[in-house]
């Protein structure tokens, strides 16, 4: 047998049930006792049985609603818990921020100088990371999985985020401690121009253009002598040989573990890293105060 049963209805049942009494049933659920019957009536004609027995001397239950009685107190239950359950992680999300990168900010200190600045203002909120992979050059705020990111700029669909720039930095050439150019002090951009580079996926669009600085090549094409994803990809390609790459001064000491070094690179412009989140989430008061927090840091 199939049946639609409300919740409302095993309620209903269930309160008539424990007082064996229509109107003080109707009192307790806050309903009239009229409109209760009514629905008792529907509960019996959906079930095709009689759950009571009215008669002059009272309520009592029939064998059916014996029956029954167990099952929908187990029911409501159920459904309390998980009605609960959802509660718990809908407050959970209102009160946990997510904080995508897909490199560590470092940088004296920024994350837990904005941390402790943001939990001064709302002590009861969480604030996670998350670490994203370099195919996605907005670290989660794209797909939201993320609601602010440290990022590198620019972004692709750039109008779609409000952001706080946190540190401009010179672009460095890292490069194998055999390479030809590792002896000089500092380079020329068009001295590099010819040489392999290491490339973001092509998924990160107008971030991997820049860090290929397309913009300083006039025209020329990039030779591109690998793909890299993370840090520990960049490093194995370097002691390769596979290429050279462009890196900012504050993530230098992420690559040169080695074998590798850097060197200052002229002709070509400053790295720029950001907090950014959607602009539609501006108004989102722990959005807000992330961002804020950022602000206040970079401005002690």
């Amino acid at each position: 047998m199939t049946m639609d049963v409300h919740a409302r209805d095993l309620r209903y049942f269930v309160a008539v049930a424990e007082d064996l009494h229509f109107t003080r049933a109707a009192e307790r659920l806050y309903v009239s006792q009229p409109a209760l019957s009514k629905q008792i009536r529907a509960l019996e004609l959906q079930l095709g049985a009689e759950l009571f027995r009215r008669d002059r001397h009272g309520v009592a239950l029939t064998a059916v609603g014996e029956a029954l009685l167990p099952h929908a107190r187990k029911v409501l239950a159920a459904w309390e818990k998980s009605a609960a359950a959802v509660e718990a992680v809908k407050a959970e999300q209102r009160s946990t921020l997510m904080v995508g990168m897909s490199t560590s900010p470092g940088r004296g200190g920024l994350l837990p100088a904005v941390r402790s600045r943001f939990s001064a203002t709302h002590p009861q909120a969480t604030a996670r990371l998350r670490q994203v992979s370099w195919e996605d050059p907005t670290a989660g705020l794209a797909d939201g999985s993320a609601d602010v990111a440290f990022v590198w700029l620019p972004l692709p669909d750039e109008k779609r985020y409000n952001r706080v720039v946190v540190a401009e930095e010179p672009r460095l050439v890292a490069l194998p401690d055999t390479h030809p150019l590792a002896t000089r002090a500092e380079i020329d951009f068009a001295d590099l121009v010819d040489e392999p580079f290491l490339a973001l996926p092509r998924s990160a669009g107008t971030l991997r253009d820049y860090w290929l600085a397309l913009d300083a090549r006039a025209g020329r094409p990039p030779r591109i002598g690998a793909r890299i994803a993370s840090t520990e990809e960049t490093y194995e390609a370097l002691i390769a040989g596979l290429g050279i790459c462009l890196v900012a001064a504050g993530n230098a000491p992420l690559i040169t573990l080695g074998g590798v070094t850097t060197r200052p690179v002229r002709g070509i412009s400053a790295s720029r890293y950001a907090l950014a989140w959607r602009r539609e989430d501006e108004h989102r008061p722990l959005v807000r105060a992330y961002a804020e927090a950022c602000r206040a840091t970079i401005s002690r």
